[in-house]
């Protein structure tokens, strides 16, 4: 493809394309990004070729062979990270400008938190909508990984992730902790001994389901000596091959109380086979916070004493070979 001799000014159509691009490049793909995209293969196509033609250069491959990125394209990606935080930068600027609370809050957080007893999340989301009718609030249900990348790359404005790592261009505050006990369904042989009856041989024996998501050393300690025949990417995954009667499993117990109660889940030695997950706010470091960001963690701190980011890295038992 022949380069074009000048690249013409950046406006709402290029705007549109790169976030077409970026968008296509997160999904590793065109048919991936439908959904996230909300358009067909064939427009994000047509998208895509328009944005080449118009930049002069080939940005990625695609066909049997799959999508991939040529090196322009990885180029252009990382200018294309770059001027969506200058545009964030900007807006974040021009928001402070204004008395009143408007604009958008971008959330990351990980399945299955909604059942915490401890509502940080949702009272301070209450107050911030209390406090800013016209603010806009945008939550994204993704794994920790995403949640840091979108952090860092400015798609996000703040995260609630576990304690897995520290990454150099994020700050972290603690959150809450998250207990998780070790479970079996109705039906399973476990289910109706007493406590003291069952065995660290019975357990060792049962069947169990492990995550196959990022966990602390603590967490991955405890499930090692466990019988593992299935696994599962998610703690609903979890609940259901548990609810099974077939499996014991690790599950936190905010979660897991709708079925205890209902009779069809019970912890197993709950003294012995448990930990402890701290979950904690992530935010970009160095990045000058919009009003509504920095509304938002005043009401979390408010509310639930949320500290400053720390100065040195915690110890998080992080274990590197987590996924």
């Amino acid at each position: 493809m022949a380069r074009a001799k000048a690249l013409p000014p950046a406006g709402d159509i290029e705007i549109r394309l790169l976030r077409i691009f970026r968008a296509v490049v997160d999904c590793g793909g065109f048919t991936a990004a439908e959904v996230e995209l909300n358009i067909g293969r064939a427009a994000i196509s047509m998208h895509m070729a328009d944005l080449e033609k118009r930049l002069g250069l080939r940005l990625c491959q695609r066909g049997r062979a799959g999508f991939s990125l040529t090196e322009e394209g990885r180029q252009v990606h990382a200018a294309c990270l770059r001027l969506f935080s200058a545009l964030e930068n900007f807006r974040t600027e021009v928001d402070t400008l204004h008395a009143r609370l408007r604009g958008a809050l971008d959330i990351g957080i990980i399945d299955n938190l909604v059942t915490m007893p401890r509502m940080q999340v949702t009272d301070a989301l209450a107050a911030l909508k209390a406090a800013g009718p016209d603010v806009r609030v945008n939550i994204r249900m993704i794994p920790p990984n995403d949640i840091e990348r979108g952090v860092l790359d400015g798609s996000l404005h703040i995260g609630v992730t576990p304690a897995l790592r520290v990454l150099p261009g994020l700050d972290y505050r603690p959150l809450y902790d998250e207990d998780s006990r070790l479970y079996c369904g109705a039906g399973h042989p476990l289910f109706t001994l007493a406590d003291e009856a069952i065995t660290d041989e019975q357990i060792a024996r049962a069947e169990a389901v492990a995550p196959t998501y990022a966990q602390t050393l603590e967490a991955r300690a405890l499930h090692r000596p466990l019988r593992t025949t299935a696994t599962a990417t998610d703690r609903e995954g979890v609940a259901f091959l548990i609810l099974t009667g077939r499996y014991i499993g690790y599950l936190p117990t905010h979660y897991a109380e709708l079925w205890v109660g209902q009779g069809r889940m019970r912890a197993l030695r709950p003294d012995d086979y448990r930990y402890t997950t701290e979950f904690r706010i992530v935010t970009a470091k160095g990045r000058q916070p919009n009003l509504v960001l920095r509304t938002y963690l005043a009401l979390l701190e408010r509310d639930t004493g949320l500290a400053a980011p720390a100065a040195e890295p915690r110890d998080l038992r992080f274990d590197s070979d987590a996924g």
